[in-house]
């Protein structure tokens, strides 16, 4: 029974987690299932209104903006750290108070001009509410990383009311999602000596400001095409 609720909840690990939070699980099993189930929805309907700014885009301009459109609920393993990290209590109500990216949509898009024509497309329709908008692209991380983060509410429709969920929707290039996935399994290998962490994050940065002006010059080139 026990294995059946951890999978329902989409945790993979368990036994990782301290003996007061499993119990706060299991005396909550359906309030978090169910907002976990509310993330999902508001999750497909950030999906379907980019993939509709895509089929437009695709008829009045012959070309698709997106290459691809990814998401996820975050886990409860992470969920119980970043609870725990802010000295903040496990239960639904906090979660939906302080927690931003209990979904999250990642669209990665051809060229960086197409993340802002996007972001202006997809925050002027009237039933999205913007929260927060990061923009790293244009102020990137120490790093090197970069990405448009906007925190939404979107409303979803349920069988007897309309419920807003806060969704966070990350845009990047093909360039940006690729250094980002390199850069963060990179990042959590162990065991590395100073000098080589230091090494790395030069050369980390040394990549994320190439990959840039390779989406720049990407970019010219298109324009100069058309």
């Amino acid at each position: 029974m026990e294995s059946n609720i951890f999978s329902k909840l989409n945790i993979s690990n368990a036994s990782q987690l301290p003996d007061n939070v499993i119990d706060l699980i299991h005396k909550n099993i359906e309030p978090i299932s169910t907002l976990m189930a509310y993330s999902r929805c508001a999750i497909m309907e950030v999906e379907t209104k980019f993939k509709v700014l895509n089929e437009e885009f695709s008829l009045q301009y012959d070309r698709n903006p997106i290459e691809s459109i990814k998401s996820r609920t975050k886990s409860i393993e992470s969920l119980v750290k970043k609870m725990r990290d802010r000295n903040l209590p496990f239960t639904v109500e906090a979660i939906e108070e302080h927690i931003n990216d209990l979904a999250g949509v990642r669209v990665v898009c051809t060229f960086p001009e197409d993340i802002y024509m996007l972001a202006e497309c997809f925050l002027k329709q009237d039933d999205i509410t913007l929260i927060e908008k990061k923009d790293y692209i244009k102020n990137p991380k120490e790093n090197g990383y970069r990405s448009l983060h906007l925190i939404v509410s979107v409303p979803i429709y349920l069988k007897e009311e309309k419920r807003d969920m806060k969704v966070e929707v990350q845009l990047r290039t093909i360039a940006m999602d690729f250094w980002a996935s390199l850069e963060h399994k990179i990042r959590y290998k162990k065991n590395l000596s100073e000098t080589v962490q230091k090494q790395l994050a030069d050369e980390l940065l040394y990549c994320a400001k190439q990959s840039a002006d390779l989406d720049l010059r990407m970019q010219a080139i298109r324009r100069n095409i058309e």
